[in-house]
């Protein structure tokens, strides 16, 4: 199995689509290219993708679509690019499933740092198959009824269902089962949250936070799990327990 990851680059400028296979295949990547949601929904059905840097402004299909129909089938993580510079555009985009926002013009190291944040959040594993990582202790923490697998990267409901996380949505999760009943401040869980890039909007917190609640919150109005603490950030209120899997 080729163990290079693969990059998904959907951009309907042919300049933009060449420039970024250029270089990401000098950094080491195995890249496609797609130019539109046909495209994009037959590269995810051949091949296993570990990254996808999708644009947000392209004919047809918009890149938020897109991103949300990615999100529907898959964890694979959404880098988005657009030219749109905006907070509401930013956090737009992060509502729509992306793990990233990355505005244009940008500078390729910058983006080449992302990705490989991001990869490393994933273990570089194509996030359509579970991990193969060893055994190890405290590997799958239960509140209320969930199950969050770490090793997996999983989370299931109290009748066995998986439930998709993006890969943010999963560390952040991973964060606050881990520190149950603490109050963590918006610049702890940044800090907590490895590789993400989010001190440049501090408001993309509360909108992944929002996104969490409608996955595990019974009523994510009135949220019992993740609650807010005006001027302190925001407390995990569940019981946690945790066990080694058995498989």
């Amino acid at each position: 199995m080729d163990e290079t990851p693969h990059i998904l680059v959907v951009d309907d400028d042919p300049l933009i689509r060449s420039l970024l296979s250029r270089y990401l295949a000098g950094e080491g990547f195995r890249v496609s290219e797609a130019i539109d949601g046909a495209g994009v929904r037959a590269a995810l059905s051949r091949d296993s993708v570990h990254a996808v840097l999708l644009d947000l402004v392209m004919p047809g299909e918009d890149g938020l679509s897109l991103a949300r129909q990615i999100r529907q089938r898959s964890n694979v993580p959404i880098l988005m690019l657009t030219g749109k510079g905006e907070l509401i555009d930013r956090v737009v985009g992060l509502e729509s499933g992306a793990d990233d926002y990355i505005t244009k013009p940008f500078e390729l190291r910058e983006l080449l740092a992302r990705i490989r944040a991001v990869l490393r959040r994933t273990s570089q594993q194509p996030l359509s198959e579970p991990p193969s990582s060893p055994a190890a202790p405290d590997e799958i923490l239960s509140f209320d009824g969930w199950s969050l697998d770490l090793i997996r990267r999983e989370l299931r409901d109290a009748s066995g269902g998986a439930v998709a996380l993006t890969a943010g949505e999963f560390e952040l999760l991973r964060v606050f089962a881990s520190n149950p009943n603490r109050v963590l401040s918006r610049d702890r869980l940044i800090e907590l949250v490895k590789g993400r890039d989010w001190a440049s909007f501090d408001r993309a917190i509360d909108t992944q936070v929002g996104r969490l609640r409608k996955k595990i919150e019974a009523d994510p109005a009135n949220p019992t799990l993740v609650k807010t603490v005006r001027g302190g950030g925001y407390i995990f209120a569940a019981s946690v327990t945790r066990a080694a899997r058995c498989d």
